[in-house]
């Protein structure tokens, strides 16, 4: 059930006149069996022997009150002290005032009746939820975005000819009426009780009402109106350019009304985390995320992740050496309040928000320290709005954006004074933030935005949108054509991120700024590797990075994606360590880090078309383009061969991945010339050619078509297959498998196997390969070298297989691999199931599927010998592995001369 569903339903129970059956009532909003509930109004499971109480067994002891209701509570905790099993909750209440207790926990609540709807999740017990569990849900950001949904639902269909921008901006006002009213910035409760005294119950005159607010508080009291009603006078002047456009009049209905008051009753504005919020607000305007409200937020721990090493922790440190020192403290006071920040894809916010209040907290702890070693000063602001930047393609977005920002000074202001009582912020008129423009980034001037010279200390930062090369619209690939393509000639491999990292180097120059974005690990894998880094690396270095990690947050249904956090410097900067943290967080200095995000060079991995580590040629496998007309699957075969006996010579095994994976494979008639005009008049053999040319016909592809002459025929026939030659066993490696899995698998088939275009292979491979190609040495290569499908591994010939660096093999090196591949296959011959099966997918999240442990523990010994082949010592950890094959790629392309 929604929050505001509890809310709702328990406000109807509270707002009844006649209280004689509430804690039935009650007792049915939570997850209390209907049965349970009849019986208990009937009497006949109440063990409760007074009258006026109800007890039901391990749930709850509940009385009225008589008069004195604090006695009340003590009597009946008197009561259950003396039962041997306790009800979770003891409640007690005369229908102005309410008592409870969980007994448990030892919580308590003393509220006013009429608020018990605030309080529904103190009972959730009921529901087998703790409240523990409940508060990690944010509730009061989530109560609030689930009442704006409801309420603008009905304002948009009250008012179908009104504008988006007029809509959006209602809200905007309102959400900050109700935050103001219930945080000291107005009045307590002075905007809804004006809505329930100065409006109509059927909100007929509510926009009238509106609009006269919203008049006002863009105007000092001296220069409204002097005929200005006392209680549009009662509200004070709000500034901030938040109600400088003109109301768009609305129509209003009784439920619009209802739900406005409801909002301003029930919901507890204080403990409004503003970061959450603004994304949820926005959800609440954007259809195609509205059921996923609270679930694309970032979260503070992963937005940390990105300002920390950024800038923070050097703010921090640099405060930590000024203690005691009244010069450096306020030269560093002095220093925060000159920093410009941007987010350049700020959505709601969430960066900016967070990064503000890090700065006011770091500025209070200063004023702290000063008053600490005697200093005594008056009060001056240091860090302000005004240092605060975005954009924001959403218009939507960026009025969310400033209203969170401004929350977030009062709640620092009040802080402020919490802290240091002498030190007074007052929040109203408001603060003009920096500019948030509602601008597409990628189309805009960010040095306009944030103009820069060589000594300033900005830092841009955020979560851009990702979308792989192939998710990209039209309009998308355009712009960052028109964007990289004098510089990057290669950009139609690149992530739509990836004009964010190239503004943000080209904004970067030889000044002193920095960035750092979040990112999917793709712009760090595959292809766009080389292109894109290959300009960075002569612009930019790189501070930090946190390797790839599930990009989390703390909603109900966080948003899982593999990312990446890299930061940035100029490259005119004498960096002499940088921090690179592993999946878990925990980080190392190291002396460089490598566009694969590893420590090591800059060097990026090139596609080649032939190896240049002296292994035999992988190559794609043969491509039928028939229609499927010569693929057969077993039980089709099987029918046309009981049909024609001939026929059994003309068919071979058909495999590609997912036959490999499977452990099934199908069936291809495997002709040349000669042998279909032996079989063409076959009935099968004739109707499955007629399906061959109607396929190749009907393609737009002029060769394709020309092929429909030789329907016998594959379109691409791959070396050493071709029909009636003798042909020999070959190492087929699937193109793509899951990310989850350990290992790729990969295998042996025989002389008599066709491999399919959905696979790689190596002809006539020498058996040690696949023991070198199932390694984790090489499994380090394809994870930071080769692309994704998806978030699935795509192995790539040219990108993966024709890099991978070898180290000189002994013969003796070679048999000891060799043998262990030997027990490998026999395993999987003797385990049941398919390959698919044997390799699992243990690192699958909630539901892992483990690899075969026979198999596992064969794979480990071939690890522990590919290690030995490469150096004596044992590897601690991946990393390292991938550091050492960067390192031999690179001296590997120096000695061919590219």
């Amino acid at each position: 059930m929604a929050i505001t569903e509890y809310e709702d339903q328990i406000q109807e129970i509270v707002s009844k006149a006649d209280h004689s059956k509430f804690i039935y009532d009650f007792l049915s909003v939570y997850d209390i069996p209907r049965a349970t509930v009849t019986k208990l109004r009937k009497g006949m499971n109440n063990l409760a022997k007074e009258a006026s109480a109800v007890y039901l067994k391990n749930k709850l002891y509940f009385k009225e009150g008589n008069g004195d209701l604090m006695q009340d509570f003590a009597d009946l905790q008197e009561r259950v002290d003396e039962l041997g099993s306790k009800p979770r909750y003891l409640l007690v209440t005369d229908y102005q005032d309410l008592l409870a207790k969980d007994t448990k926990t030892n919580e308590t609540l003393d509220i006013e009746f009429a608020k018990l709807p605030q309080y529904f999740d103190f009972f959730l017990a009921w529901n087998g939820i703790e409240k523990a569990d409940f508060d990690k849900e944010n509730p009061a950001d989530v109560r609030a975005a689930e009442r704006f949904a409801k309420l603008y639902d009905v304002v948009v269909k009250d008012n179908p000819e009104a504008t988006r921008k007029g809509l959006n901006l209602f809200l905007i006002r309102i959400l900050f009426c109700l935050f103001a009213e219930d945080t000291n910035i107005f009045e307590h409760d002075l905007f809804t009780n004006r809505v329930k005294q100065m409006t109509a119950d059927d909100g007929s005159n509510f926009d009238q009402f509106i609009s006269s607010l919203f008049g006002v508080l863009d105007f000092e009291k001296s220069q409204r109106p002097v005929d200005t009603p006392s209680w549009l006078n009662d509200f004070p002047y709000v500034d901030g350019d938040l109600f400088k456009d003109q109301h768009e009049s609305l129509h209003f209905s009784a439920k619009a009304r209802k739900l406005i008051i409801e909002a301003g009753e029930l919901l507890k504005w204080d403990q409004i985390n503003p970061d959450i919020l603004g994304s949820m607000i926005q959800a609440v305007a954007s259809e195609d995320s509205r059921s996923h409200l609270g679930m694309h937020y970032t979260s503070v721990p992963n937005i940390m992740k990105v300002i920390k090493p950024l800038f923070l922790d050097g703010l921090r440190g640099d405060f930590e050496a000024a203690k005691g020192n009244e010069n450096k403290l306020q030269q560093l006071y002095d220093r925060i309040g000159k920093i410009k920040f941007m987010d350049p894809a700020c959505g709601s916010g969430n960066f900016l928000i967070i990064t503000y209040k890090e700065l006011r907290q770091l500025e209070i702890d200063i004023l702290i320290e000063l008053n600490n070693i005697g200093v005594s000063t008056m009060y001056v602001p240091s860090v302000t709005l005004a240092q605060f930047y975005g954009i924001e393609i959403d218009d939507f977005a960026c009025d969310v954006t400033r209203l969170s920002l401004w929350i977030a000074e009062h709640q620092m202001n009040v802080k402020l004074h919490e802290q240091i009582s002498d030190a007074v912020r007052p929040t109203l008129p408001l603060q003009h933030a920096g500019d948030v423009l509602n601008e597409n980034a990628l189309k805009t001037n960010w040095n306009a935005v944030v103009p820069h010279g060589n000594d300033d200390e900005v830092y841009l930062f955020g979560n851009p949108p990702y979308l792989g090369s192939a998710m990209q619209n039209k309009v998308q690939k355009k712009e960052l054509a028109s964007l990289v393509g004098d510089d990057i000639s290669a950009y139609s491999c690149l992530d739509y991120i990836a004009g964010w990292f190239y503004l943000g180097a080209k904004y970067i120059g030889d000044t002193k700024a920095a960035f750092a974005f979040v990112t999917t690990n793709s712009i760090s894998q595959g292809e766009q590797v080389a292109p894109l880094w290959t300009f960075l690396r002569d612009r930019v270095q790189v501070s930090f990075a946190y390797q790839s990690f599930p990009w989390e947050n703390n909603a109900k249904n966080n948003a899982g994606v593999i990312v990446a956090i890299i930061g940035f410097v100029s490259r005119k900067i004498d960096l002499k360590s940088k921090t690179l943290f592993d999946n878990n967080g925990f980080s190392k200095t190291v002396t460089n880090i490598s566009p694969y995000l590893s420590e090591g060079s800059d060097s990026v991995v090139v596609k080649q078309n032939h190896p240049i580590n002296g292994l035999p040629p992988m190559m794609k496998g043969s491509q039928p383009t028939d229609g499927g007309g010569l693929i057969f699957s077993r039980d089709e075969m099987q029918q046309a061969i009981s049909e024609n006996a001939e026929l059994s010579k003309y068919f071979r095994t058909f495999i590609g991945s997912k036959e490999y994976m499977d452990s099934e494979p199908r069936f291809v008639l495997w002709l040349n010339q000669e042998q279909y005009l032996e079989i063409k008049n076959d009935p099968v053999v004739e109707q499955r050619m007629n399906v061959v040319v109607k396929a190749r016909l009907s393609s737009k592809n002029k060769t394709v078509n020309k092929l429909a002459n030789s329907p016998w025929r594959f379109q691409h026939i791959a070396p050493n297959f071709s029909a009636g030659r003798e042909i020999k066993g070959s190492l087929i490696v699937p193109r793509v498998t899951s990310q989850n899995r350990l290992y790729v698998p990969m295998g042996i088939v025989d002389d008599e196997t066709i491999v399919s275009d959905n696979a790689m292979y190596v002809y006539d491979a020498p058996i040690w390969l696949l023991g070198i190609l199932e390694s984790r040495m090489h499994m380090c290569w394809i994870k930071a070298v080769g692309g994704r499908l998806k978030n699935d591994f795509r192995y790539s010939a040219g990108l993966i297989y024709n890099t991978f660096p070898m180290p000189e093999l002994s013969v003796r090196r070679k048999n000891e691999i060799g043998n262990l591949v030997m027990d490998l296959i026999d395993i999987r011959e003797e385990e049941e199931g398919s390959i698919s099966d044997l390799y699992g997918a243990p690192l699958a999240g909630k539901n892992p599927k483990p690899m075969n442990d026979r198999l596992l523990k064969i794979h480990q010994n071939i690890d522990t010998v590919v290690d030995r082949a490469y150096r004596a010592d044992e590897f601690r950890e991946d990393s390292q592995r991938l550091s050492m094959l960067l390192k031999m790629y690179e001296e590997k392309v120096k000695t061919i001369g590219q």
